[in-house]
């Protein structure tokens, strides 16, 4: 085994100018074979650390800062060819590591950075693809008393230039997910010719539920519009809204990214490959079972039978008690027609309807996926009936001169299950109280219903 060993006589090597550096071959056997730990060679990224303000700023704010001090940190080296630290450490030496907190070239003091707001959200990027796209200011809001999710768009800085002119005419679009796509999609106005638009503009999701907020993700996308061609995409990030507390608002300023990549068939098998299609078609038939079709705001309210002396001050068909339902409004509703919108209308029946006599529709409101009807229905029942029966509310989208396309629906009743059953509940232990709760439309009901 041939073993090489460097020759301790050799002096160390100067280059002078015009002359080429020239190595023996004692030397270049000794490099290649010297035996050592191999370091990693670091990154620009290294001397601009994250900050976070939940972060620990007891920690080093940057990586390998135990490392010999031969790289210059920025911003320490001084006119004269000396340097010198911003705190004033003047006897130290030309060559600095990267930052370091409370070192001699770390310069000033962290406490007051500790102060930070903690409600603001900082997600800062060191890929050039993200930083190239443009960064992202907006407010959430959830409120939970109306069930409404606030979505306060700010302002955007350094966006990809997408027309001919450098220049673009940026608009943000919101999509919840999970969810139907054209029903929940919300969108800010347009600026013309600007990479850094100001909107200040609030977009609000009624009917957004805490269950929602645990388990739903708002995706934020910024697009430049063209008139002559289809609108153009450059970037977007989701949001979590888990993060957002309830009746708090969260600051956000992000990077905007590309779109997630969809895995390449090309990259698998074809045992893989087939795989792969039978368990995406069969994720796609689950989702379409359980898609979520909108939201309905539902009222119900118990009247006990009237006394005597209240008789005449209550409605005749009331007088003797019974169920009232409020139809309020819909929200993001799916949309049915080409036009990207729905004629909806509500109707509502209390099963089992022997007599085929419970029957009650509301208006038809033209062209929404946000129809707000405002109706109430009366169903005349002892509350030892209303025990046995189920409420079925159905949303549909009128069409005229053919069949009326099914839109979405919820049941109600002690067989129920989730915040349905609790809205049933809650409506028989509190008699001549108007129960006011948002319910998921879903296209789960008996195909009976589904016929119009």
């Amino acid at each position: 085994m041939r073993s090489f060993t460097l020759v301790p006589s050799l002096s160390p090597m100067t280059v002078r100018k015009g002359k080429s550096l020239a190595i023996s071959i004692q030397e270049h056997m000794a490099i290649d074979v010297c035996p050592g730990p191999i370091r990693p060679i670091r990154q620009i990224s290294a001397y601009f650390p994250r900050l976070s303000p939940t972060s620990s700023f007891a920690e080093p704010l940057s990586p390998n800062h135990a490392a010999a001090p031969g790289l210059l940190s920025p911003g320490h080296a001084g006119q004269d060819g000396g340097a010198s630290g911003r705190g004033g450490g003047g006897g130290s030496s030309g060559l600095l590591s990267p930052l370091l907190p409370g070192g001699a070239g770390g310069g000033g003091s962290l406490s007051a950075m500790s102060s930070m707001d903690t409600s603001i959200e900082i997600d800062s990027c060191d890929s050039d693809d993200n930083t190239s796209l443009g960064t992202l200011e907006f407010d959430l809001l959830y409120e939970r008393t109306t069930s409404s999710l606030h979505c306060t768009v700010l302002k955007a800085k350094g966006l990809k230039p997408m027309d001919f002119n450098g220049l673009a005419d940026p608009y943000v679009k919101l999509h919840l997910l999970p969810g139907a796509c054209k029903a929940n999609k919300l969108k800010t106005k347009t600026v013309r010719n600007t990479l850094n638009p100001v909107w200040n503009e609030t977009l609000t999701y009624c009917g957004i539920t805490e269950e929602d907020m645990y388990r739903k993700t708002l995706r934020v996308s910024v697009c430049d519009e063209d008139k002559l061609t289809h609108n153009e995409f450059i970037g977007e990030s989701r949001v979590a809204l888990r993060r957002v507390k309830p009746d708090q608002t969260k600051h956000f300023n992000i990077c905007l990214e590309h779109p997630p990549p969809l895995p390449s068939p090309t990259a698998m098998s074809t045992a893989l490959r087939g795989i792969s299609c039978y368990l995406r078609e069969w994720e796609t038939e689950q989702q379409r079972s359980l898609e979520e079709r909108g939201r309905l705001l539902l009222c119900l309210q118990y009247l006990p039978p009237a006394s005597d002396g209240d008789v005449a001050a209550e409605p005749k068909d009331r007088a003797r008690g019974g169920l009232c339902v409020g139809v309020k409004r819909c929200a993001h509703l799916a949309a049915m027609d080409v036009n990207g919108f729905s004629d909806p209308y509500v109707k509502t029946y209390l099963k089992p309807d022997v007599h085929k006599k419970s029957k009650h529709k509301t208006a038809v409101i033209k062209k929404t996926l946000n129809p707000e009807f405002n109706e109430e229905f009366f169903y005349e029942i002892s509350f030892s009936e209303l025990a046995t029966k189920t409420l079925e509310v159905t949303v549909w989208d009128y069409d005229l001169g053919k069949s009326n396309d099914f839109i979405g629906g919820v049941s109600l009743g002690c067989h129920s299950t989730g915040e349905t059953l609790q809205h049933w509940i809650d409506c028989l232990k509190n008699k001549g109280t108007k129960v006011e709760r948002w319910h998921t439309l879903t296209n789960e009901l008996p195909g009976s219903t589904q016929q119009e």
